[in-house]
């Protein structure tokens, strides 16, 4: 009598963080700071970002979670955004970007103490977005007469990163967006009702 094989159970594969990265890179086109060194595919090294340190990093978790606070779902702060932020300008960007990208972490602070009087670590969540919301206008006007080949405004930059390390995190991927891991056949015109997530 012949016996069924012995089935064993497939593995499941862990999200590859850099595949999604260069993915997300390609998405918006190639447009952000440092996608040139992204979409050539060399590899990201892991290590400790040089020249930032950890009260840098706190304070890059504390401006992406102002880009993009937690709502039902983790913010920015909860996929350690700061840390992703850092390696990814020590690694990809210029020295002439890299130089902009940390001046900025002191102006951010200098407009929180110029509106709210306290530093941007020491402002409320409604303090802060305010300042937010004027940098945003100020790095629009930048971004229309930058010209070729200039570094774009620092505020630019960390939106860019910001967006890209929180949908290229796990919870980013699999809870601010539905993630189907193998998708199926191609389903056009599905039905969206306003405030569901998108597919990625």
């Amino acid at each position: 009598m012949q016996t069924n094989p012995t089935v064993k159970e497939t593995p499941q594969p862990t999200m590859n963080r850099r595949e999604a990265v260069r993915r997300i890179a390609l998405l918006m086109g190639g447009a952000m700071v440092g996608s040139e060194i992204i979409l050539s595919g060399q590899p990201i090294p892991d290590k400790k970002a040089a020249g930032f340190t950890d009260d840098d990093r706190a304070l890059l978790d504390e401006i992406g979670d102002t880009i993009l606070p937690a709502t039902d779902i983790p913010g920015a702060r909860a996929v350690h955004i700061g840390a992703f932020m850092a390696m990814m300008v020590t690694d990809c960007y210029t020295d002439r970007e890299h130089a902009v990208f940390r001046e900025g972490l002191r102006k951010i602070d200098e407009a929180c103490r110029a509106k709210a009087g306290k530093s941007f670590m020491q402002s409320t969540p409604a303090e802060r977005t305010d300042v937010a919301n004027l940098l945003e206008k100020e790095q629009r006007a930048r971004y229309a007469g930058t010209a070729a080949g200039e570094p774009p405004h620092y505020f630019r930059m960390m939106k860019e990163l910001a967006v890209l390390g929180y949908f290229s995190s796990e919870i980013g991927c699999t809870r601010a967006v539905r993630y189907i891991e193998v998708p199926g056949a191609f389903h056009a015109d599905i039905p969206y009702a306003k405030g569901e997530r998108a597919w990625f």
